[in-house]
């Protein structure tokens, strides 16, 4: 591993690969670190992605986190709320997102901590899009800090998003045709729900970081293959077309 590939990097050039076979779609990233793995992918990897200036507008390329040192954004066409709802209820997005729970069966929680919805521990976002978004697009986790926490044992304290759990299944859905949960991509490796039943799948490991420890921090049990290989290295280009788009090194703080 070169001292010169910082781990933040690393996880967005992996979750950049997350896009690699959607096509022509709107690609969202919530956060730093999912935004510049959207932009990342649409410049080197899927150059078919949609992307907005974060307002109203389609853009030829992403726009610059940070300063912008008198940068003007590419617009293309207008991109406002009616178009963005059409590209959801439509199937064609995908975004990144950043969940305080995740269970076995990858449902989100964004909305409170705590057993009693009453009274709960900490009260966070509220649903928000959550639910549409899970029924009609394709999603993808970041995580910045794996732990037991964000990976609960159980069911999540307030399920937010659909996941491959039958018993929430409505009537007439089926879990191949509703949920499509791609990557999740955290500081210790890259999963999926590629197992057996849709089960959380390690895809690989960030240098250093072993199976046993992704476990260990992990409140259910993962599918491990024989063979997990290493998080692969950014490579120059990536890190040149990174640095164009976070010239300030913002996404240094990503990770806490």
């Amino acid at each position: 591993m070169s001292l010169e590939i910082s781990l933040v990097d690393r996880i967005i050039c992996a979750a950049a690969k997350a896009w690699k076979d959607d096509g022509e779609v709107l690609a969202t990233g919530i956060g730093i670190v999912p935004r510049l793995a959207a932009s990342l992918s649409m410049l080197t990897i899927n150059t078919d992605l949609m992307m907005t200036d974060s307002e109203a507008w389609l853009v030829r390329e992403p726009v610059p986190v940070g300063p912008r040192k008198g940068y003007q954004p590419k617009r293309e066409t207008w991109m406002g709320f009616s178009r963005i709802f059409d590209n959801v209820w439509g199937g064609k997005r995908h975004a990144m997102v950043g969940p305080t729970q995740v269970d076995r069966f990858g449902q989100a929680n964004i909305s409170m901590v705590g057993s009693d919805y009453a009274r709960p521990k900490s009260m966070m976002l509220g649903v928000r899009g959550f639910p549409g978004n899970s029924i009609n697009h394709a999603n993808s986790f970041f995580v910045p800090n794996h732990s037991t926490k964000v990976f609960v044992a159980g069911e999540v304290d307030m399920v937010a998003s659909v996941g491959y759990n039958p018993a929430r299944l409505e009537r007439g859905w089926s879990l191949e045709e509703t949920v499509d949960i791609r990557g999740i991509y955290t500081n210790l490796c890259v999963m999926d729900f590629g197992g057996p039943d849709h089960q959380v799948r390690l895809v690989s490991l960030h240098p250093g970081v072993t199976a046993a420890q992704v476990q260990e921090a992990t409140g259910f049990p993962l599918h491990v293959p024989a063979q997990v290989p290493a998080t692969a290295d950014p490579t120059p280009e990536q890190m040149a077309v990174l640095n164009q788009l976070d010239p300030a090194g913002l996404r240094a703080t990503a990770l806490g």
